[in-house]
């Protein structure tokens, strides 16, 4: 049976997030997945979950609360291009679900060159095995832009150092959401 587009991003990053590792959620919208992460991580293992919307930082931060998990996360009210004020240690594993907060504001929406910034600084965190996992969702106003953004700067990046996966259903209509994941095999010249 195939996975769905967001099962299978879970099943890649339970593939290489133990206990004890570093993980991230770079948009942590109304934090399943920064739940998610926090469980992998175990009680000796951290998350940092970024967000720019406050409404967003509060759910994270009450669904974490309700999961007994609020010690091993940090959740941020920043834009995940900017962390690289908030995170020195290497990765396992990190996850954006590009677009807009469910529930919240159609207005306020990843971009293109803030994702790619963001893309850019964990892959020099990124341990060797190390896995980002982007759910793509074009559908909305601003989402074919930042799609064609981030794949052409994925697809450059040098199969050496990085392995690239594209995973889509290409029979669904109406803009589908697909994934990218990046697998980190050698550390990479130009960024560390």
């Amino acid at each position: 049976m195939l996975e769905r587009v967001l099962p299978y991003a879970k099943t890649l990053l339970s593939s290489v997030i133990k206990e004890g590792d570093v993980a991230v959620d770079a948009t942590a919208g109304n934090g399943h997945d920064t739940v998610f992460l926090a469980e992998l991580v175990g009680d000796s293992g951290f998350v940092y979950a970024f967000d720019i919307q406050q409404q967003a930082v509060d759910a994270t931060k009450d669904r974490l609360k309700k999961h007994g998990l609020e010690k091993r996360v940090k959740v941020i009210l920043d834009g995940h291009e900017h962390l690289s004020k908030y995170i020195q240690e290497e990765i396992a594993g990190a996850i954006f679900n590009l677009g807009y907060l469910p529930g919240g504001s159609h207005d306020i929406i990843t971009k293109g060159a803030t994702t790619i910034s963001a893309i850019q600084q964990l892959l020099s965190r990124l341990k060797i095995g190390g896995l980002i996992v982007l759910v793509v969702y074009p559908g909305h106003e601003g989402g074919k832009e930042e799609r064609d953004a981030v794949i052409e700067y994925v697809s450059q990046l040098p199969q050496k150092y990085v392995h690239v996966l594209r995973y889509e259903f290409i029979n669904q209509k109406n803009d589908p959401p697909f994934l990218i994941a990046l697998e980190k095999m050698k550390k990479l010249p130009d960024s560390e």
